[in-house]
Parts: C-alpha cells; structure tokens; sequence
C-alpha cells in the first residue's frame, strides 16, 4: 500500500479540499453578512442569512470536489448536511456572535471570521462521518458499499 492510500493521507488530502471550500465559503458567508448589515438587517439575522448562503455553496463544491469519490443519494445527503453542518454552523455561529459581538462589542465581520474557525473542525468530522458516507440503507443492511473508489466495506448487521 503506498502513502497516498493509507487512510491518514485520504483524510489529511480530504481535510485540504474541505478547507479550500471552506475559504470559498468565508467569502460567500462573509460578503454576504457585510451586505446585509450594511443595508441595516439586524446582525444575528444577517448572521443565520449568511451562514445558509455558504452552506448552500459548500453543499454543491464538497458533493463535487472533497467528497466525490463517494456514492449516495443527493438529496439525503443534502438533508443530512443541513441538520449536520448547517446546524453546527447556523447555532454556533449565533452563539459565538451573541457572545462577541454582542457581549464585547467585536464588528460583526472578525467575530463571524472567529466563529467560523471555530465550528470548522466539527462541520468537517460530521460530514466525513455523517453526511458523505456511501448510501446508508445499503449499509444499515449489512450490504457491502463503496466508500472509497476501488475499496468496499462490510457494515455488520445489528
């Protein structure tokens, strides 16, 4: 087995796509929060705005890109990433903007860029293991699955 296709490198090169995403995503999420608080929308509402907009572009770019060597249905998966990734990143960044925005007066923009990195970490582990996985009614039922290209998976029955 060479280096590139022990499970460490897949994940380390797999976290290096998630992030350049992610950065694309900051920009969406933060120019959009720039936008709406500029035009005056209250800055916990142009908060949950923004955040939806980057989910919704880090859905279709880690569908195509970080994780499309892996099979599954598009919808479910968009379902799942928006009660994962969309929740992790909707409820945290609220809490942690109520919190230094609101509590120490940080501008809405550095405190958003700080509650971002914070919830990255978690929004990467609930879509590696939640979101991205091989279709999960194969899998719940002891079929075989492609998780990887080139590779299947026993999944034990219950």
């Amino acid at each position: 087995m060479s280096a590139q296709d022990s499970p460490k490198w897949k994940t380390g090169w797999r976290w290096c796509k998630f992030s350049l995403v992610g950065a694309a995503g900051i920009v969406v999420q933060l120019g959009t929060l720039a936008l709406l608080t500029s035009s005056g929308v209250h800055y916990l509402l142009a908060t949950a705005l923004a955040v939806e907009a980057a989910v919704l572009h880090n859905f279709v770019w880690h569908q195509n890109f970080t994780w499309n060597d892996r099979e599954g249905a598009i919808l479910g998966r968009l379902a799942r990433f928006h009660a994962t990734n969309g929740a992790i990143s909707i409820l945290g960044n609220l809490a942690l903007m109520r919190l230094l925005a609101g509590g120490f007066g940080m501008s809405p923009v550095p405190a958003n860029l700080l509650s971002i990195a914070v919830c990255s970490l978690a929004n990467f582990l609930a879509a590696d293991r939640v979101v991205f996985l091989a279709r999960l009614e194969e899998a719940a039922n002891g079929i075989p699955v492609s998780m990887e290209r080139g590779t299947t998976r026993e999944i034990p029955r219950a």
